[in-house]
């Protein structure tokens, strides 16, 4: 078996150009990477890189121009119809009208899950994100970094292998952050997922990820790929140990070639 066969997702040569008034825009060039089962792969680079379009390429949000990519073997307008990931955005987008457990209900409505089952899985995943005793809440009763706990729930809901983030934390002040980062790990750790998430933060992407890809700026290219060799258990302390700043200061490397690349 190949890499690609064992990928959960499968870039290979990918563009993405977008057709403007002010002529074409390279917002993807050449990507080639393999996301394996269960790892946390993080994407890094200055705005505009790419790394967004990259996380809506995979969901089939954007449509690729060249090259290919397979989402657990599937193109990913098949991984779309057969809901293979949950998809975590910048902002918690949660419905105001609606209850935190009836938000985090939404996608097991439109797929047609029995009240019975989505009792189930709305208490499983709210008790997953630390947020037991708040389903009759409304979103604006609670915090940002709460709401976005809801928001990671919804997406867990539906038990998708693949977790698409999309900056999730970038809002948060830096306390509120470094906990749900922390919370974070803990639940990737014991869902055993896959996930792809995108980040400006150095500390946050060394910290989360067992796999980093640093990206360029535009058009999109990857610079460098980084496998993490942090243990998986790592308390918030870990960011002052000279492993961690090691990791860290390539990552700044990476960043800092993409741009000299650029001029």
């Amino acid at each position: 078996m190949n890499a690609q066969d064992s990928s959960v997702v499968s870039a290979r040569n990918l563009c993405l150009t977008y057709e403007t008034s002010d002529g074409p825009v390279h917002a993807l060039s050449n990507v080639d990477l393999d996301i394996r089962k269960g790892e946390f792969v993080s994407f890094i680079g200055p705005s505009g890189c790419g790394k967004t379009t990259f996380l809506r390429v995979i969901a089939d949000l954007e449509k690729k121009s060249s090259g290919t990519i397979t989402v657990n073997g599937m193109t990913p307008e098949q991984a779309r119809e057969k809901r293979a990931y949950g998809y975590v955005f910048q902002a918690a987008a949660l419905y105001p009208w609606r209850t935190i457990e009836k938000n985090v209900a939404l996608p097991l409505e439109i797929m047609g899950f029995s009240a019975a089952e989505k009792k189930k899985r709305i208490e499983q995943t709210l008790d997953l994100v630390n947020l037991t005793g708040f389903g009759k809440k409304y979103p604006w009763q609670l915090s940002g970094g709460m709401q976005q706990r809801a928001s990671i729930a919804r997406a867990l809901a539906f038990d998708a292998d693949l977790l698409l983030m999309d900056e999730p934390f970038g809002a948060l002040d830096e306390i509120v952050r470094d906990h749900l980062n922390e919370q974070l790990l803990k639940l990737w750790k014991r869902t055993d997922k896959t996930i792809c998430f995108v980040t400006h933060s150095i500390p946050e992407a060394v910290y989360l990820s067992t796999k980093i890809v640093v990206m360029s700026p535009r058009p999109g290219r990857v610079t460098d790929i980084i496998d993490s060799p942090l243990p998986l258990e790592r308390p918030l302390d870990i960011r002052e140990t000279p492993e961690f700043l090691e990791v860290a200061h390539r990552v700044r490397e990476g960043l800092r070639s993409g741009h000299s690349d650029e001029a």
